[in-house]
């Protein structure tokens, strides 16, 4: 397996974005919304993420391919929502999930951040055992009853202690 990188987002990072939130197949595994986004919307999106003095947001590189995007928003009660996209589809399937969120797990520990969570789709076995082979622990379903693109996730938890280190 190649070296993989976490890496702060940059403006040209835009164009992967573009190119993710309007690919079919990730969005089924993700938001399930498939209406097209538009430019204006994308363009707003990714200025929230780069100004966001609460949330954290990184690229994920192997050498100098971009491959994906991972983050750690700031929600309530010390909590902070992860959420990632292995968005070049010929690196799925081969670790680099798992990689990334375990180097994003360190990355939070510096931060002093100590409770993560993440919420899944039920059916998305392959993210749930990334999730579990990094040490999250599924905790319940939640239900969206009035959002028709997802009706439910597994919410999967993950708390650190002070000093400890992923691998």
């Amino acid at each position: 397996m190649q070296k993989l990188f976490l890496r702060k987002l940059k403006i040209t990072d835009k164009k992967y974005f573009a190119k993710w939130w309007r690919d079919k197949d990730l969005l089924k595994l993700t938001s399930g919304i498939l209406k097209p986004i538009s430019d204006k919307k994308m363009e707003r999106y990714f200025l929230i993420m780069r100004e966001s003095k609460s949330d954290y947001h990184f690229i994920i590189t192997i050498g100098k391919k971009t491959i994906g995007h991972i983050s750690l928003a700031k929600r309530k009660r010390g909590w902070y929502e992860t959420q990632i996209i292995i968005g070049e589809k010929k690196y799925w399937n081969k670790g680099y999930g798992t990689k990334a969120i375990n180097l994003l797990i360190n990355k939070a520990k510096c931060f002093d951040i100590l409770k993560i969570y993440l919420e899944v789709r039920p059916k998305n076995t392959r993210a749930i055992k990334a999730y579990e082979n990094c040490g999250f622990q599924k905790v319940r379903i939640k239900k969206y009853s009035k959002n028709k693109y997802l009706s439910q996730t597994l919410r999967m938890e993950l708390k650190l202690k002070k000093g400890s280190r992923q691998s």
